[in-house]
């Protein structure tokens, strides 16, 4: 097997250490040097001073939770650093250990067959923790209401079904209203505003139930912890705005696909950058997130062509603006979401959705152009013909002559 890489190394990283595997050639002899090194600062400077020693060009690693990342800063910018998925790179079974590890590593890389997983550079690092934290809160402050829902629920209060958002303004100064002791359900609904869909004897109903003082002490801690939540992704999204103003551009291109808001954009940019360069194609990057069918064959017969799980901070929210982007009116999207869902059901239309925008969100990005829709017609002017047969066999079958001509 041709070697690619003559003198490389492979580390197995773990949280207090780093066994490191180097593979040299010298006068046509394989020599292989492994040593273990403290994943410390201090530990870590040896490791590189040990493969500059030995003149490696090359360095594989696998990614295993945050502990690659120290491991990457320290040695990027010195060396040639490759980094891969451990779902690609299985060993025999059997032959497991952190040495055996390191060269197995370092065996795929010398021969080229270590592909090397998506690491964006530092700006956009920094913007993806922003980003990725933001939604962990977010989704803290969903559980929260999820919580003060189950308290109103077992004092029979029946907010929830009144009033669509119990956070919103009409709902906070109830919630408010209740910690401070009111139980009087006409006072609590003299609080609801007049633009509620129910009416406001609905409400007084909705708000008689058994409110203690401990229901109430639940009800203050939720909506304390809800606030404190609020006031951080507030920070955040300034912390934000400022790490997406050398990408301020990129953002404004990417709000004109339909369905991509301002907070989709900056997880876009966090996700995936701004230098479509690292993925050859754009199959690549579908496939990197997950957003492509699997190749699933054997003896002639297809299995299970459902896409596999991958990208799980980038995949979820565009499958969320593929649903606003299915109710674009007069777009090539909604075309293409009604299309499918007609085929194959709502959920895998909308799949496809999410990857047609990620489709445009990457030439977008490679060609710095705003997103110019197909039309709605895109599918009707495309499959001309076809469509004019269908339409004739379908009136055919039901007992009538049609004689197809073009119009003048």
């Amino acid at each position: 097997m041709q070697v690619v890489h003559e003198r490389c190394a492979g580390l197995d990283v773990h949280k207090e250490f780093v066994v490191a595997c180097a593979r040299l050639i010298e006068s046509r002899q394989v020599h292989r040097e492994v040593r273990r090194f403290e994943a410390t600062t201090r530990g870590l400077l040896e490791l590189l001073a040990w493969l500059q020693g030995l003149g490696c060009t090359h360095v594989g690693m696998e990614a295993t939770g945050v502990y690659w990342k120290p491991v990457w800063h320290l040695l990027e910018g010195c060396l040639e650093l490759v980094l891969a998925n451990p779902a690609h790179m299985r060993n025999v079974p059997g032959r497991k250990s952190d040495m055996n590890d390191a060269m197995w590593i370092v065996e795929l890389l010398a021969h080229g067959l270590l592909p090397s997983s998506f690491v964006p550079p530092g700006p956009i690092q920094e913007l993806r923790d922003l980003t990725r934290t933001r939604r962990q809160l977010m989704r803290e402050v969903v559980q929260h209401t999820q919580r003060i829902q189950r308290v109103l629920e077992d004092a029979n209060v029946k907010l929830s079904s009144a009033i669509s958002d119990v956070l919103g303004a009409s709902g906070r100064r109830m919630l408010d209203a209740m910690v401070t002791g009111e139980s009087d359900p006409e006072r609590l609904a003299a609080l609801g505003s007049d633009r509620l869909q129910c009416s406001r004897e609905q409400l007084q109903e909705a708000l008689h139930g058994r409110l203690t003082a401990h229901h109430r002490f639940l009800l203050s801690q939720h909506l304390a912890m809800v606030d404190h939540l609020q006031q951080t992704i507030d920070r955040f999204d300034l912390e934000i705005e400022r790490a997406l103003e050398p990408f301020r551009v990129e953002v404004e291109l990417l709000t004109t696909i339909p369905g991509i808001s301002a907070t989709a954009a900056e997880v876009l940019v966090a996700e995936i950058g701004v230098d479509m360069t690292r993925f050859p194609t754009v199959h690549h990057l579908l496939s990197w997130a997950g957003l492509c069918p699997s190749m699933n064959q054997s003896a002639g017969k297809r299995g299970s062509t459902r896409v596999r799980k991958g990208a799980p901070w980038l995949k979820p929210v565009l499958v969320q603006c593929a649903w606003a982007s299915g109710r674009k009116k007069a777009s090539y999207t909604q075309a293409q979401f009604l299309r499918l869902k007609a085929r194959r059901g709502p959920k895998k239309a909308a799949v496809a959705v999410a990857a047609t925008l990620l489709t445009a969100a990457y030439f977008i990005l490679r060609d710095h152009v705003p997103y110019r829709d197909l039309g709605a017609d895109h599918f009707l002017r495309r499959d001309r013909s076809r469509v004019a047969q269908r339409l004739a066999t379908r009136l055919r079958d039901l007992g009538y002559e049609v004689t197809l001509k073009d119009a003048a």
